[in-house]
C-alpha cells in the first residue's frame, strides 16, 4: 500500500498556512512548502514566509533553501519534495504538502517528470527580455500556441512565466508540454496523494491579499528588496517574483509608490484568480471553506484520509 500525503492547495492569503500547522499538530505531521518563491533565502517578507512563531515548533522543508541567483527548476523540486517526503515517513510521520504553486504541486500527485531537460539560460534570458514588451509578449503567446494549444488554452496572455515555459519545454525537448506531461504520467506515482483545496469567498479573499500587501509594506518590503539589488545586482530570476518586480519597477521610476502598492494588489489578486482556475483541474480534490475554524477542516481532512 502506498503511504498517505495530504496535499493541501489553494490561492494566496487563503489560509493554508494556519491550517496546516493546525493539522500537523494534530496527525503528528512535518510540512514541506511547494511554494516556487518561499524556496529562496532572504525574500521572507514579499513571500509572506511562515515564521518561527507561527510555525509552532512544526518542522518546514523547502523554505530558505536556495540563493536568490540561483536557478531552481520544476524537476529540482520534484527531486527534493520527494527526499522530504522519505525523510519524515522514516520518522513515523504524516508528509503535508503546504502551497500554491499549481506546477509544483502536479509534479508530484501526477508524477510529472522534467528531469532529461537542458534549458538553455541564453535563450531563457532573451525571452524574458521580450516580455517585458507588451506586444512582444502577446507574440510569444501565439508562438507558443502554435506549438501547443492545449496547453495555451490554461494560460494568460500575460502571463510571461507560463508562457515561456512552454517554449523552453518545447526548445529543450522537442516535445510539446502537454505531450511531455502524458509521457512522463505513464510512469505512475509514487504516494497516495489526498488533495485538499483552501478557499474563500472571492471578495473576502480579495479584501486578505489588500491587507497582506500593506503588511508587507509596513514590514519593509521595500528594504528587503533594496538589499536583495546591492547583492543579486543581475536581477536573477526570483526578482522577477510577484511583489519584487513591481518595487523595482518604482526604484526604475517607472510606477510611483502608491501606484506600486496598487499594482502588487491587484497582480496578486489576478494571480489568486489563476491558482483557483488551476486548482479546479485537479479531479478528486476535496474543497474546505477558509472561513470556517480550523478545527472543522481538520475533521473533514481526518474523514477523508
Amino acid at each position: 500500500m502506498k503511504p498517505k500525503i495530504v496535499v493541501i492547495g489553494g490561492p494566496t492569503a487563503s489560509g493554508k498556512t494556519a491550517l496546516s500547522i493546525e493539522l500537523a499538530k494534530k496527525i503528528d505531521g512535518e510540512i514541506i512548502s511547494s511554494d516556487s518563491m518561499q524556496i529562496y533565502k532572504k525574500m521572507d517578507i514579499g513571500t509572506a514566509k511562515v515564521t518561527k512563531e507561527e510555525a509552532c515548533g512544526i518542522k518546514h522543508y523547502l523554505i530558505d533553501c536556495i540563493s536568490p541567483d540561483e536557478r531552481y527548476t520544476v524537476s529540482d523540486f520534484k527531486r527534493d519534495a520527494e527526499n522530504a517526503i522519505e525523510e519524515i515517513l522514516s520518522k513515523g510521520k504524516t508528509p503535508i504538502i503546504v502551497g500554491g504553486t499549481g506546477l509544483y504541486i502536479n509534479s508530484l500527485i501526477y508524477g510529472i517528470e522534467y528531469q532529461d531537460m537542458e534549458f538553455d539560460e541564453e535563450y531563457r534570458n532573451k525571452l524574458m527580455k521580450k516580455a517585458e514588451n507588451p506586444e512582444e509578449l502577446e507574440k510569444l503567446w501565439d508562438e507558443a500556441n502554435e506549438i501547443d494549444p492545449e496547453a495555451m488554452q490554461k494560460i494568460s496572455k500575460n502571463d510571461k512565466k507560463r508562457i515561456i515555459r512552454v517554449l523552453e519545454i518545447y526548445k529543450a525537448t522537442g516535445k510539446n508540454k502537454t505531450m511531455q506531461e502524458k509521457l512522463s504520467k505513464q510512469n505512475g506515482v509514487k504516494y497516495d496523494y489526498k488533495m485538499f483545496v483552501v478557499t474563500i469567498e472571492r471578495e473576502k479573499l480579495y479584501e486578505k491579499i489588500n491587507r497582506r500587501v500593506d503588511i508587507m509594506i509596513e514590514n519593509g518590503l521595500e528594504k528587503e528588496v533594496r538589499d536583495l539589488i546591492s547583492k543579486y545586482p543581475e536581477f536573477p530570476t526570483a526578482m522577477q517574483g510577484l511583489g519584487y518586480k513591481e518595487v523595482v519597477e518604482y526604484f526604475d521610476g517607472i510606477l510611483t509608490r502608491d501606484e506600486m502598492i496598487d499594482k502588487i494588489k491587484q497582480e496578486t489578486r489576478r494571480y489568486s484568480k489563476r491558482q483557483l482556475t488551476w486548482f479546479r483541474r485537479n479531479e478528486g480534490a476535496i474543497w474546505l471553506d477558509g472561513e470556517k475554524a480550523p478545527k472543522e477542516n481538520i475533521n473533514i481532512i481526518l474523514e477523508e484520509l
